[in-house]
């Protein structure tokens, strides 16, 4: 893979600012001004990229006293408390799409360790999962016995190499954002150490 494709996420200011959300829920423009050095009106540009991409929810703070609420930002994560409608909207698109492509291809769907089919709720996940991800320019390659998915070699790692761990966090955090919108029991579970920077491959788990 060469260069990212470009997406929401191939700029890194707004990795910068996903980070920020990531880590301090409910942020207001101001916040993340101060917190990334970017002027008010380029924050404001970025957050509604990543708005529309499904990975920033908006709402409007609740006053108890007199003055003008402001508006906060977090970052989506599937979760009740900060689930987006467009990631929902793109998790049932992938499903849709995935149940097409079994129908019209039974052989590509795959067993678990087990030799059984897998339950569509987690082939829904897999499903919404690589396709996110190959819309932020990966070309995933996905384990369904093993429970991995490799990204290898990461062309965001390659591009931003002295950012590498902001990335890494940031990624991750959009793998989980996505596994929850499309409702299931995989997770997360980390990114497999490599001495290799280009090196991703990511365990998920299965609750």
């Amino acid at each position: 893979m060469g260069q990212p494709a470009y997406s929401a996420i191939s700029s890194y200011s707004r990795v910068q600012i996903l980070h920020q959300l990531q880590e301090h829920p409910a942020r207001t423009v101001q916040d993340l001004t101060e917190a990334t050095g970017l002027h008010a009106n380029t924050v404001r540009e970025h957050l509604q990229r990543l708005i529309e991409a499904g990975y920033v929810v908006v709402e409007t703070e609740h006053r108890t006293t007199r003055g003008r609420p402001r508006v906060l930002y977090s970052a989506a994560t599937g979760t009740d408390a900060a689930s987006s409608p467009v990631a929902q909207r793109k998790a049932r698109d992938a499903a849709r799409r995935g149940d097409l492509m079994r129908r019209v291809l039974p052989w590509t769907d795959t067993p678990d360790p087990a030799g059984a089919p897998l339950p569509a709720e987690v082939l829904h996940q897999l499903d919404a999962l690589v396709d996110d991800l190959e819309g932020a320019g990966f070309d995933p390659i996905v384990d369904e016995a093993a429970l991995t998915v490799d990204l290898t070699p990461c062309a965001h790692a390659q591009t931003h190499a002295t950012h590498r761990d902001v990335l890494c966090a940031v990624h991750l955090g959009l793998m989980q954002s996505v596994l929850s919108e499309a409702r299931g029991p995989l997770a997360v579970d980390g990114m497999n150490p490599s001495c290799d920077p280009a090196e991703c491959v990511v365990q998920l788990s299965r609750a």
